[in-house]
């Protein structure tokens, strides 16, 4: 069934998202390891990408944990740095699907205010026909809800729909909705996929 919309993630999809990459090249991979053992980074994570304050949220990680208190800073005051670089291709295949009047999505796990920040820097950011971004949900993939959100905003069938994810549990939950799936593992299979359901041609996907 060819879809009608297509519904992009963001990290790993369109912007490469490797915290524990840049970690790593700053502090050194035995001291990031000890750092994440210590502190739910990740966690604090959600915490921002469910509509927690960026700056406020981070900060007090931070002081709650003194010994990583300038580690713990970083992720917010070297954001970008951890959201980078962009994935080319996938970019362009954004814009070759609205060039064939398909609509486009986002449906991310992305804070208020650090999206924002993010937009400044990749302005395809505020290109997508309709934007699904968690903080100003308050909900999480793969929470059913947001999809049952998405589901009632778009007006598209679910088996209409088509999403890709980098992350198994989120296109799971997807499957589960009955929306067409593929799991990111690269644009070149993401672009592949995208011919194979009709969407664009091989020369539209390169």
């Amino acid at each position: 069934m060819r879809p009608e919309a297509v519904i992009f993630d963001i990290g790993n999809v369109l912007i490469e998202w490797q915290p524990e990459r840049f970690y790593d090249a700053v502090i050194g991979e035995d001291r990031r390891r000890a750092m994440f053992a210590e502190v739910d980074l990740h966690g604090m994570n959600d915490k921002v990408d469910t509509g927690q304050h960026f700056t406020e949220t981070i900060y007090a990680t931070a002081e709650a944990y003194p010994a990583w208190r300038e580690e713990i800073r970083m992720w917010h005051d070297r954001w970008i740095e951890l959201a980078t670089p962009v994935i080319d291709h996938s970019v362009r295949l954004m814009g070759a699907l609205q060039a064939r009047g398909v609509p486009v999505f986002s449906l991310t796990n992305f804070g208020i205010q650090s999206y924002d920040y993010a937009a400044g820097f990749y302005p395809f950011l505020r290109q997508f026909d309709r934007d699904y971004i968690s903080g100003h949900m308050g909900v999480i993939k793969p929470d059913v809800r947001i999809y049952e959100m998405v589901e009632a905003d778009c007006g598209v069938a679910p088996e209409r729909l088509i999403f890709t994810d980098d992350r198994p549990d989120n296109i799971a939950a997807a499957n589960a909705r009955g929306w067409q799936t593929h799991l990111f593992q690269g644009p070149q299979g993401w672009a592949d996929k995208l011919v194979d359901v009709g969407l664009l041609s091989a020369e539209e996907a390169a």
